[in-house]
């Protein structure tokens, strides 16, 4: 290998030059086990094992920890490597006897496998640990381990799903292990009379059983008002395994040959004594955990909810592989490790991925045009491209979150057009038809939302070219449709990603229409309305600006707008002067800082203290803190930024982030004006721009309490260290006689003393800012004050089938809906930990009990905290 390095003589220019990068013998060792496969992986197995043996003996660890790496990296490899592993453990007859290898290779680098495999499991790197026992199972089919100790494994990682209080990432985890292991070993370990596949089978089937109404909040299509868990167009990874081993035990695991490669079946039995596998115990899990204050006044621990994991089906089975087949489930489940393993190289994964039907078996997927007849195809002739787009949204969709940033996956959908663009566009174009196609049928509001994203990212990587005019008939919905809601969302997506005009010109006549809603009636910028002269507050808004731009103290701002305060009151007394000045002051501070992100927040930084005055009610008659003056400072900015309301939600994260305003104030204001300026002013109702706004408020209290926690839990470990010294010092210098003087109570330094105020102050800001959010869909969806918005009893009314006929407010109650549901899986941790204050507050104002609105709304809070229905 060599790289390029360029380098500036003295004499003024660049000397290229080359440098060789040698391989250590170690290095080369572990890179061709890496590399098995780049021509033909089963012609390569020969030579890779003789080349193997002819080394020392010694290094087997080396080996070993290359075989490690292949398989925690490449997955797809397994069933090859299995088949080198089968080959290095009882080595053919033919080896130079001069060679200095030893025959029980194979078992050495086992035995050293083993010991890294126990090292996964102290740490419980699950994947890794799944990974190893792929390898282990196709070893079990090789014969070159028992059956009984494979069995013995896979029962161990069954027994998770029993313990008591076992948190669904963990059982869901050791399920998979258990479960994926009996797929690829089940024909030989169901054929060993002192095994029972179906102890297996039947602690996985009891687990799902006993979590299934958890997973009626992380579903991607709702029905509202419904019993059934049944869910259409997605598939939970666990309810796949299970029908999977179902339909295998059901055949006497006659399809895992068509399913999972096999190359090792050809190698005659070993003879050499098979590997015995140890006995292990699943340590516990390792809980990472923030702590808070709860309703008794303790700290309690947060740990992250997991949910159960629905993949959205895009596809018929006759185009993607379905994961509830033994075929299909190993295909998708190979395409996610890949997808989760490359995540930190979006190219190199792309590659891989079009390149998966290479350790497929033949006829899984269609061939490439003009590629030569295979014998032996299993006749699946699956779609590679539509799988892998189908694969990669499922993961993007996940709810309540994706496992990664969702830009990782729009990169990765990118790079595989680039790669194969006659292939994959297609694919993407028809994914995207399917995904809008279920907006009608109740797509998740989370999910539309990601869906809608990646549209408009992907649209802009290929330069905005879409058919719009397919949804041109979708323009006579309603304009509160999922499907015109997306229409609206993403071309509002495009512009910020591009500009006005050239959208404009990408979309149909029909579109361009003002009364379709659609467009901006002008390009999004900034709105400072006190520029038009009209304005009675125009002069002094101006003599304000002027002071800005020429960079006053912030002391002579605040007197300025002190005497203009004196001189709007003489002249207007009826008019809210107070707030007027606000206006005035933020919208000019604003103004000064439209130009970029940067004048933004200099601008912002430069005036501080002005707008903590201002917070801080300094040119209110009372001169006291209140919600009102907090308030008028938020509407203020999306007053300025109505047009551009992603604004809106940065301005609002600098203005929590400096604490000119609290969480609560934005989620107040989320709840109570949140819909002053966007398409309905319906106070009952609440959409993804309001969610984006309270997500920002929660989460910027949630961190500050993590932030918090981690300060006390330093200052605390330092005063432990400090008190261990001063008394492993003492005891040094106390003398063998003297009486032992009892321990002195130890007292809190100054620091930690601040630190736990201020730890007790932002949960209790936390805990306020959780209510009031809850509050608020109280009082959006089941207040017993309003009946007038009982958004639920209008969907129950009008029942789900009938939802062609909805209008606005009905569609406005679905969503409401879905983000409440969001809103309690989001934050559930956190809610957990204050359900009984939470609940007892909030269902105090809730209708009666039997309405099915307040019923749905409880369960939804149940499902999401634990609580008992």
């Amino acid at each position: 290998m060599s790289y390029h390095r360029r380098r500036h003589n003295n004499r003024g220019y660049d000397d290229d030059f080359r440098r060789e990068v040698y391989e250590t013998p170690e290095q080369k060792l572990k890179s061709t086990i890496f590399k098995l496969g780049e021509v033909d992986p089963i012609l390569e197995v020969p030579r890779i094992t003789k080349q193997l043996l002819e080394e020392p003996a010694l290094n087997a660890p080396v080996i070993s920890e290359g075989f490690r790496i292949a398989v925690t990296e490449q997955p797809f490899k397994i069933p090859y490597y299995a088949a080198l592993l089968r080959e290095l453990y009882d080595p053919v007859e033919d080896v130079d006897e001069s060679s200095t290898a030893s025959p029980t290779l194979g078992r050495q680098i086992l035995d050293d496998f083993w010991k890294g495999f126990q090292a996964s499991l102290d740490k419980l790197a699950w994947r890794d640990m799944r990974l190893s026992i792929h390898l282990f199972a196709h070893l079990t089919m090789a014969q070159v381990i028992t059956t009984q100790s494979m069995f013995e494994l896979l029962r161990s990682f069954a027994a998770v799903l029993d313990e008591f209080g076992v948190s669904h990432g963990r059982a869901k985890k050791a399920a998979l292990c258990a479960s994926e292991g009996l797929m690829i070993a089940g024909p030989v370990i169901k054929e060993n009379p002192s095994t029972n596949v179906i102890d297996i089978i039947s602690a996985i089937q009891a687990y799902i059983e006993s979590s299934a109404d958890s997973k009626r909040l992380v579903q991607p299509t709702v029905a509202l008002f419904s019993d059934s868990v049944t869910v259409e167009a997605a598939d939970e990874i666990l309810d796949s395994a299970l029908a999977t081993l179902q339909i295998l035990n059901s055949s006497d695991f006659s399809q895992t040959a068509e399913s999972y490669p096999q190359p090792y079946l050809v190698a005659p039995k070993p003879s050499s004594a098979p590997f015995e596998l140890p006995s292990i115990l699943v340590p516990p899990e390792v809980i990472e955990l923030d702590s808070l204050h709860t309703d008794s006044g303790e700290d309690a621990l947060v740990k992250k909810e997991e949910w159960a994991e629905f993949y959205i089906r895009i596809f018929d089975n006759d185009v993607t592989p379905d994961p509830t087949t033994p075929a299909g489930y190993a295909v998708r489940s190979g395409l996610l490790d890949l997808i989760d393993i490359y995540e930190v190289n979006r190219k190199e994964c792309a590659r891989l991925l079009l390149e998966f039907p290479k350790w497929t078996l033949p006829g899984t997927f269609k061939p490439k045009p003009g590629a030569p007849p295979q014998d032996g195809v299993s006749g699946k002739d699956w779609q590679l491209e539509s799988t892998l787009i189908e694969t990669i949204l499922g993961s993007l969709f996940l709810l309540p979150e994706s496992n990664y940033k969702s830009i990782y996956y729009v990169a990765l959908v990118t790079e595989l057009c680039k790669l194969s663009p006659s292939t994959i566009g297609p694919a993407v174009g028809k994914s995207i038809r399917k995904m809008y196609g279920l907006l009608s049928d109740g797509l998740d509001v989370e999910v539309a939302l990601r869906f809608v994203d990646w549209f408009a990212v992907h649209m802009s990587n290929f330069n905005f070219q879409w058919v719009w005019k397919e949804w041109v008939p979708d323009l006579d919905l309603s304009i509160q449709h999922p499907k015109r809601t997306f229409m609206r969302r993403a071309i509002d997506l495009e512009i910020r990603l591009s500009y006005y005009d050239r959208i404009l010109k990408t979309l149909p006549e029909p579109m361009q229409n003002p009364d379709m809603k659609l467009l901006p009636v002008e390009a999004p910028g900034p709105d400072y309305e006190y520029d038009d002269p009209s304005n009675p507050n125009h002069d002094a808004a101006q003599t304000v600006l002027n002071l800005l731009r020429g960079r006053a103290k912030a002391e002579d701002v605040m007197s300025h707008l002190q005497g203009l305060k004196n001189t709007l009151e003489t002249a207007d007394s009826d008019s809210n002067v107070d707030s007027i000045i606000r206006s005035i002051a933020v919208q000019s501070l604003l103004h000064i800082g439209s130009r970029s992100f940067s004048h933004f927040l200099n601008a912002i930084e430069r005036y501080l203290p002005l707008l903590r005055n201002l917070a801080a009610g300094g040119i209110s008659s009372g001169g006291s803190p209140s919600f009102e003056a907090r308030k008028d400072i938020l509407d203020a900015v999306i007053a300025f930024w109505k047009h551009s309301k992603h604004m809106v939600v940065i301005v609002y994260d600098k203005l929590m982030q400096y604490q000119i305003v609290d969480p609560t104030d934005v989620v107040a204001w989320t709840f109570l004006h949140g819909r002053q300026f966007v398409a309905t002013e319906d106070s009952s109702s609440f959409d993804a721009f309001q969610w984006s706004l309270l997500k920002g408020a929660l989460d910027k209290a949630n961190g500050r309490v993590v932030i918090a926690r981690r300060r006390v839990a330093a200052l605390r470990k330092e005063e432990d260290d400090r008190a261990a010294r001063e008394k492993a010092s003492d005891q040094a210098t106390m003398e063998v006689d003297a009486e032992a003087k009892p321990d002195e109570p130890v007292v809190e330094s100054a620091a930690l003393t601040t630190a736990l105020k201020a730890f007790a102050t932002l949960t209790r800001e936390q805990r306020n800012a959780l209510s009031r959010a809850l509050n608020g869909f109280v009082d959006c969806l089941v207040s017993q004050s309003n009946p007038n918005v009982r958004a639920g009893e209008v969907i129950q009314e009008k029942a789900w089938h009938n939802r062609v006929n909805w209008n606005e407010k009905e569609w406005l109650a679905w969503e409401t809906w879905g983000w409440y549901r969001h809103f309690c899986r989001t934050f559930s941790p956190y809610l957990r930990n204050y359900a009984k204050t939470l609940g007892a507050v909030s269902f105090a104002r809730v209708g009666p009990a039997g309405d099915p609105a307040v019923e749905l709304f409880r369960n939804i809070w149940n499902n999401a905290t634990g609580q008992e229905a």
